[in-house]
C-alpha cells in the first residue's frame, strides 16, 4: 500500500506517508516557551512519519491566541530544543509551522499588548478569547512597506532559530485567514503598493517570505502551507483559481521541500495544483475519513496525507492502523487548553483495549 511506502521529502526521510498536522492546543508558557508538558506530547506522536508543530509564533507582533508556542528568542530555542531531542530520541521528525496571525489577535495576548497588524486596517469579524474573556478583536494597523520588508525578515531569523532549536524544518502558514493568507487575499490586502492590487502584488508577501526561509535554512527544509477558498478567520477570495495558479508559479522555482494544501473540495483545482507543482505534495481533506485519504495517495494527488484530532486521540496512530486496533475518540472539551487532560493522556497500545478493526470511517 502506498500508504507505507517511504518517501524523502527534501532532505527529511519518511518512514511512510502518515504526517501529523500542525493543531494549535493553547498550552505553552505565557511567554511563548515549550513546556515539559509540550516535549511529552509531540514524544508520543513520534512515529508519525512527520510532526508539524502547532502555530508558532516568529515574532512578537505575531502572536494571536494565548498560551501559544515562539520561536524568536533564545528561551524559545532551548524549551523546543528539549521536544526536538525528545522527538528525534523516539525515531521521528519534525518541522516547525511558522505561524504570523496578522490581525487575527488581541493586545492582550501578545507580550507588549500592542494593536495588531496587518495588510490593511480592516477590523476582522468575530472574536478573541483572552484572560478576561472572549473580546472583539480590535482593528488592525497596517504596516508601512518598510515595516512588510521587515516581517519578511522575522521570518528568516525564527527559521534559523528553528534550526538551531533541533528542528528538521519549517512549515510557513499561507493558510486559514493569518498574515500571509490576509496578504493574498482581496477582502483582507487593499494596499496601494507593491504588496496590493493585482495578484502579481498580493502574491509578493508569501513569495518573499517563502524566498527568505528558503535562503536561511534551504530549500530542501521549507514547505508552505495554502488553503485556497478557505472563509476561516473572515478572508474572502475572489479569485482562488487564478491567484493559487500564480502563487505556485512564483514559488515552484524555489524548488522547497513540500505544498501542504488544505483541501476546501474543488477538486479540479486540487488537481491543477497537483500538476503544477514540482515537489512533494501534502494533503489535508479536511473531515475527510482514512480511507478517502489514502485514496488521495494511491490516486496519486498526494504525496503524504495529514492528520489532525485523529493523531491528537491517537499517538500511536500508524500502529493501530497497521494492526487494526480501535482507535480512540478525540475529545473537543480538552482540545484548547488545560492540562494533560485530553492531551497527553490519551492510551497508546497496549494500553487501550487490543482487538477489532479500526473504524476507517472516523473523520481524522
Amino acid at each position: 500500500m502506498t500508504l507505507w511506502t517511504p518517501i524523502t521529502v527534501g532532505k527529511i526521510e519518511l518512514p511512510h506517508r502518515l504526517a501529523m498536522a500542525p493543531m494549535t492546543r493553547d498550552r505553552s508558557r505565557a511567554d511563548g516557551v515549550p513546556t515539559d508538558l509540550n516535549r511529552e506530547y509531540y514524544r508520543q506522536r513520534a512515529s508519525m512519519a512527520l510532526i508539524i508543530t502547532e502555530g508558532t509564533q516568529p515574532s512578537a507582533d505575531g502572536q494571536g491566541y494565548l498560551l501559544t508556542p515562539g520561536i524568536h528568542t533564545e528561551a524559545h530555542i532551548a524549551g523546543w530544543q528539549e521536544v526536538t531531542s525528545a522527538v528525534h530520541a523516539a525515531g521521528g521528525r519534525i518541522v516547525v509551522q511558522l505561524m504570523h496571525t496578522g490581525r487575527i489577535s488581541h493586545p492582550d495576548n501578545t507580550p507588549h499588548g500592542r494593536q495588531p497588524v496587518a495588510p490593511s486596517a480592516i477590523r476582522p469579524k468575530g472574536g478573541m478569547y483572552t484572560a478576561s474573556g472572549l473580546q472583539d478583536m480590535p482593528t488592525p494597523r497596517e504596516l508601512t512597506t518598510g515595516e512588510v520588508e521587515g516581517v519578511v525578515e522575522e521570518f528568516r531569523h525564527a527559521a534559523s532559530a528553528a534550526v538551531a532549536a533541533g528542528f528538521d524544518g519549517v512549515e510557513i502558514h499561507g493558510a486559514n485567514g493569518y498574515l500571509v493568507h490576509q496578504f493574498l487575499a482581496g477582502n483582507t490586502n487593499q494596499r496601494t503598493d507593491r504588496y496590493g492590487g493585482p495578484i502579481a502584488n498580493r502574491i509578493r508577501f508569501a513569495t518573499e517570505v517563502a524566498s527568505a526561509v528558503a535562503d536561511e535554512i534551504g530549500a530542501e527544509r521549507t514547505g508552505l502551507r495554502i488553503s485556497p477558498a478557505n472563509p476561516f478567520n473572515d478572508i474572502a477570495e475572489h479569485d482562488t483559481r487564478d491567484l493559487y495558479t500564480a502563487l505556485l508559479a512564483a514559488v515552484a522555482p524555489l524548488d522547497l521541500a513540500y505544498l501542504h494544501v488544505i483541501h476546501g473540495g474543488d477538486e479540479e483545482l486540487l488537481r491543477e495544483l497537483r500538476q503544477e507543482w514540482p515537489t512533494a505534495l501534502f494533503l489535508n481533506r479536511a473531515g475527510a475519513d482514512i480511507d478517502a485519504r489514502v485514496t488521495d495517495l494511491d490516486a496519486g494527488l498526494a504525496d503524504v496525507i495529514t492528520v489532525g484530532t485523529t493523531a491528537l486521540a491517537n499517538p500511536d496512530l500508524p500502529a493501530r492502523l497497521r494492526s487494526g486496533a480501535p482507535l480512540n475518540e478525540a475529545d473537543p472539551a480538552t482540545f484548547y487548553g488545560g492540562d494533560h487532560r485530553g492531551y497527553t493522556d490519551y492510551p497508546a497500545l497496549p494500553e487501550a483495549s487490543a482487538g477489532g478493526a479500526h473504524h476507517l470511517g472516523q473523520t481524522a
